[in-house]
């Protein structure tokens, strides 16, 4: 952990680049327990969020700087795999070809393994990366708990000064079938990431009930996160 984090560190070491308002990064998960189907609806769902009017009308918003955006997949410890380095949104152009490109991505053969703890500590990595923004949020996807690697207690405990915020978006069993079972599975999924993974005074779960329907949940997410970031409430960041 102390190694990654001094390795990290050394990103900042940068030539200062102009302000921006928020720089978002996005973790997608991609372990074993997301079939190649699921893997699209999440894909595109993002994609289809993205180019969502109201998302767009609070991404190309006028006031002040502009939002910085990444993508990233993950799994176990060693695969994150970079779908978009930070790229500052302008135009709705931008945004249809991000779009484009994401629903282009081609999956790559990642290990089984769900390393929730190594997701957190690559993404405050990415948002190390932009030390000029006056917000830093990290946003998880994921349908199942940690199983290999850090544990996610550890990561947030190394990062509870850092200033970053940390949401969740939690994905359900697909399967309506399984009834009450599929509530229960939802539950504890959102209680696990509130208690292990949210980090910030403004942290939030949002739950996708099945792959179906993650467009419309990272839809509500980003537009939470977006209409919520009010200059005078940028508190300050640092690296722990």
């Amino acid at each position: 952990m102390i190694r990654y984090l001094a390795a990290a560190a050394t990103l900042l070491a940068t030539p200062a680049m102009s302000e921006c308002r928020q720089a978002l990064a996005l973790g997608l998960d991609v372990s074993g327990s997301v079939d190649s189907t699921e893997y699209r609806l999440q894909l595109g769902g993002l994609a289809a969020a993205l180019r969502r009017p109201e998302v767009k009308q609070l991404l190309l918003s006028g006031l002040g700087p502009a939002v910085r955006l990444a993508v990233f997949e993950w799994s176990e410890p060693s695969h994150q795999r970079m779908l978009l380095d930070w790229t500052e949104i302008r135009s709705e152009e931008q945004l249809d070809g991000i779009s484009a490109l994401l629903n282009s991505v081609t999956r790559s053969s990642a290990p089984q393994g769900t390393a929730v703890g190594s997701a957190m500590q690559f993404g405050a990595g990415l948002l190390w990366q932009q030390p000029e923004c006056w917000k830093h949020t990290l946003d998880l996807s994921g349908d199942g708990k940690h199983n290999i690697g850090p544990h996610p207690r550890e990561a947030k405990q190394a990062l509870q000064a850092s200033g970053i915020t940390i949401n969740g978006l939690v994905i359900g069993p697909d399967d309506a079938n399984v009834g009450d079972k599929r509530d229960v599975q939802i539950s504890e999924l959102s209680a696990y990431y509130n208690a292990w993974v949210t980090l910030g005074p403004d942290a939030f779960v949002e739950v996708a009930v099945g792959f179906e329907a993650y467009e419309d949940a990272m839809a509500r997410k980003l537009i939470r996160e977006l209409e919520g970031l009010v200059l005078s409430d940028a508190g300050p960041y640092t690296r722990p």
